[in-house]
């Protein structure tokens, strides 16, 4: 991923010297931009307004509205104007061996994603986007925090065309003349692989599906769930007070409302959008990597090449236990902390067998002769079964309730982490996405000759490590993890894993 300032910008459909074809985005792609600035000028002006909700009452009743509407229809015009000039000095190409962006309009910017570091393709449809078939095409490059190249917005039937060709130029197939054919026609010596024109997007098989009922069920057991009820009480209890005469009618509204109203606001936003996010969601395995597919009003199919996923982590919340549900988020190179909750979720709730395969999706070798027994134990079991290093003992009257739950697995492909009693978890990373590792004491954790680990991957919600390990124990997985780490690294498939 590179950026850097250009100079002008060459012409829709031009090809320029070095072979590229570069094109513009949909024309109705500054309508979609200007929209958006719309819906935040509403958002930030819900929010201002209920802050107080007498002051909002006069200004409505003096006539303040109308000033109201003429600015956000001056922003509103500012923003299209501003959408539309961005879109006539936005161009893309694509080349054999990264995508080009160009864009900027004060500051000129050139933007080129390797392909051979490409981690995800998604294509991305707002609802405004969708009503008018356009789509989003995200490409997530392993790299700095701001590594993403969007291109937005382009027919829905081109985005998923462009997608599969892309992958398949990550993937290192190319397209050439027939085999034994050089281009002019005469013979060649070797053989190459053919890309059809156009690239056929490759066929998938769906092997998780996530029902509606089920979803609704995991939030309504959540911890979204508990603030809900939390802040029901607190205003039922306001309620009660008010109508014993206890508290003034005029307080609550000037008072107590301007509080519930953002408790309530932020707990269903957060309720909504893991529905939305988790609505329709869809695993299936192709050629080109694991697809997901989810959403309500915004659809969003990920694409993430294989070997891609850098860890993943296993939870279940004590309100799932007896439902046996699991929730399975992950880490993509590319991704980083900003990106949003939907998009590193591999499996948003799942029962133990779309738990485990979930799992296979990302590891289909475990590197053990029982790989259900020993993921199983990880999952749900305690003490030294399967094979699982536990922590200190000397912790445990710091840690009575997890001291035998707390504890580690090596196998041949993956280091697998498992902690928590009440909220159980377990992560999992493969031996040759070990970014760095760690170990530290603090004063007590000196005293009592332990250390705490830590597996540095990259950045995500996952985020490996086990405490209060036996000091020479801590040291030699330190020490043990680094070597597999080297070895797994130079067995590893190429970035173009068809590449021959």
């Amino acid at each position: 991923m590179s950026t850097g300032p250009v100079g002008e910008v060459a012409p829709s459909g031009t090809v320029t010297e070095d072979g590229l074809e570069w094109r513009r985005m949909h024309p109705v792609t500054p309508v979609i931009r200007s929209w958006k600035a719309f819906a935040g000028i509403i958002a930030i002006g819900a929010w201002r307004f209920t802050d107080d909700f007498s002051t909002t009452r006069d200004f409505v009743a003096d006539g303040g509205w109308r000033f109201v509407l003429a600015g956000v229809g001056v922003v509103v015009l500012v923003a299209a104007v501003y959408s539309a000039l961005a879109w006539r000095v936005t161009r893309f190409a694509v080349g054999e061996e990264a995508v080009h962006l160009n864009s900027g309009i004060v500051f000129r910017q050139q933007r080129q994603a390797r392909l051979d570091r490409l981690q995800s393709v998604d294509v991305v449809r707002p609802l405004l986007a969708r009503l008018a078939g356009l789509s989003q095409l995200t490409l997530e490059v392993a790299g700095a925090v701001d590594s993403k190249v969007e291109l937005a917005f382009l027919k829905d039937e081109e985005a998923v065309a462009l997608r599969a060709e892309l992958l398949a130029k990550a993937a290192g197939v190319r397209r050439a003349a027939p085999a034994g054919l050089t281009a002019e026609g005469g013979p060649t010596a070797d053989a190459v692989a053919i890309v059809p024109e156009p690239v056929e997007e490759a066929p998938e098989r769906t092997v998780i599906e996530v029902p509606v009922r089920r979803l609704i069920g995991s939030i309504a057991l959540s911890g979204v769930a508990v603030a809900a009820v939390l802040v029901i009480l607190g205003l039922l209890g306001t309620l009660v007070l008010t109508f014993t005469g206890r508290v003034d009618l005029t307080d609550v509204v000037s008072g107590n409302l301007v509080v519930l109203v953002p408790a309530v606001l932020g707990v269903a936003s957060v309720a909504w959008s893991r529905f939305s996010g988790g609505y329709g969601f869809r695993a299936a395995i192709s050629p080109d990597g694991i697809r997901l597919s989810r959403g309500l009003l915004e659809t969003r199919a990920q694409t993430i090449a294989p070997g891609r996923i850098q860890a993943i982590e296993l939870t279940q919340p004590l309100l799932w236990r007896k439902a046996g549900w699991w929730r399975v988020r992950m880490n993509v190179a590319g991704y980083g902390m900003a990106t949003e909750e939907a998009s590193t979720t591999l499996l948003p709730v799942g029962d133990v067998d779309e738990t485990l395969l979930a799992c296979w999706l990302v590891l289909p070798d475990l590197g053990t002769e029982d790989a259900v027994g020993a993921l199983t134990a990880a999952m749900t079991g305690s003490g030294e079964a399967a094979g699982f290093t536990l922590i200190s003992r000397r912790v445990r009257f710091l840690s009575p309730l997890v001291y035998r739950r707390n504890g580690f697995l090596v196998t041949e492909r993956a280091l697998v982490l498992r902690h928590g009693r009440l909220r159980r978890v377990v992560q999992i990373v493969p031996h040759e996405r070990t970014q760095s590792l760690g170990l530290d004491q603090g004063v007590l954790a000196r005293a009592l000759k332990v250390a705490h680990f830590t597996l540095h991957s990259v950045a995500g919600p996952v985020r490996p490590a086990i405490q209060d390990l036996d000091l020479d124990v801590a040291h030699r997985l330190m020490q043990d993890q680094a070597a597999r780490a080297r070895q797994a690294r130079a067995l590893d498939r190429p970035e173009r894993w068809m590449e021959r």
